[in-house]
């Protein structure tokens, strides 16, 4: 059974695209998480909570829409915002006591004090706590609350170890107790810590990432190569690029790909303004990209040829290549490589 079914949503802010329609079922016990940026999260958050109207679709909750029946809708929701409001003057304890009776909460205030790891700060007042204590505070509102899908906004953000490792160990037994949990964030390495079930969400929509654990890859590239031994002559196939984050593998496709960059001996592969580090050296990705029109345009850059707009000259002996990226990424172009590529556009 889906607990959460998002049907054909989309937004836009005048002439802007903020994404386009998209649909995503989660099932119980399952904890994913949309990738984007701030504006993007904060437009979900907003179509959430009823504060803005869908352009289209609807999002339903345990087979509820907020437009059919609100009050139900949000018995099955708990939010936790990224910037969520608490009474500075209260204690810890005095908190998880209002929290307790608001949704009349089988959890004991000392459960909740213990998995937030508040138990030795539940005599203080909100005002001399951290903001990272303050999260956990959030935190414990929700596990009395006690919902069907529990949303998270950027939930480890300025967040501090101790934080980040209650928030973890809370989502695995909120998956252990077989409830659905949704995180928004901009953050990959955070999505990551938590689920393999990670998308993607932009302008060109709502996209799933291929993960795989460093074993999987390894295994993937070795059986890979024993098909290659086998098989002589092959038809053209399209290979995933690996990048490394934390200890998983991300894979993504050649044309998602806006230039690779060397730095200090690691390569970065930049998509949509973001960096990941790549696995392979710069002169193995130049091979491997080489089919899908990548070229070596600087000893210290690969660019994806299908993603530059202009050329730029800037003196005699400098050139520039101009992205079609939404930050217009300018990429050095040696004069050499100059020659190089007025060959392949086929100029004289």
């Amino acid at each position: 059974m889906n607990i959460l079914s998002i049907k054909n949503i989309e937004k836009q802010d005048g002439h802007t695209l903020i994404f386009p329609a998209f649909s995503l079922d989660v099932p119980k016990q399952e904890v994913v998480v949309i990738h984007t940026n701030t504006n993007g999260r904060t437009v979900l958050m907003q179509m959430f909570m009823g504060e803005i109207p869908t352009s289209n679709g609807e999002i339903y909750v345990n087979g509820v829409s907020i437009e059919s029946a609100k009050r139900e809708f949000f018995s099955y929701t708990g939010f936790c915002y990224l910037d969520d409001g608490l009474y500075e003057r209260l204690r810890v304890k005095d908190h998880f006591s209002f929290f307790q009776k608001l949704y009349d909460s089988p959890l004991t205030i000392e459960e909740g004090l213990r998995i937030t790891q508040l138990d030795t700060k539940k005599n203080e007042r909100v005002r001399q706590l951290s903001l990272s204590e303050k999260r956990r505070i959030q935190f414990g509102r929700l596990l009395f609350q006690n919902p069907l899908l529990y949303v998270f906004e950027e939930p480890d953000q300025n967040a501090d170890l101790e934080t980040k490792r209650v928030f973890m160990k809370i989502v695995r037994n909120l998956k252990q107790q077989e409830k659905t949990v949704l995180i928004l964030t901009s953050n990959l390495e955070a999505a990551l810590s938590v689920t393999n079930k990670v998308y993607r969400l932009d302008e060109t929509g709502l996209q799933k990432l291929d993960i795989l654990s460093e074993e999987e890859e390894n295994q993937k590239e070795t059986h890979s190569e024993e098909r290659e031994e086998e098989i002589i002559v092959q038809p053209a196939h399209f290979e995933k690029i690996p990048t490394k984050v934390n200890d998983k593998i991300v894979l993504f496709d050649p044309p998602e790909i806006d230039y690779i960059e060397s730095s200090q001996g690691q390569s970065l592969i930049y998509i949509k303004g973001e960096a990941y580090p790549s696995v392979f050296t710069l002169a193995e990705l130049e091979k491997r990209l080489y089919p899908y029109g990548f070229f070596r345009c600087h000893r210290s850059y690969i660019v994806n040829l299908q993603k530059v707009r202009e050329v730029i000259t800037f003196t005699r002996n400098s050139f520039s290549l101009v992205l079609t990226d939404e930050k217009k990424s300018s990429i050095p172009l040696s004069k050499n490589k100059m020659v190089e590529l007025r060959e392949i556009l086929g100029l004289k």
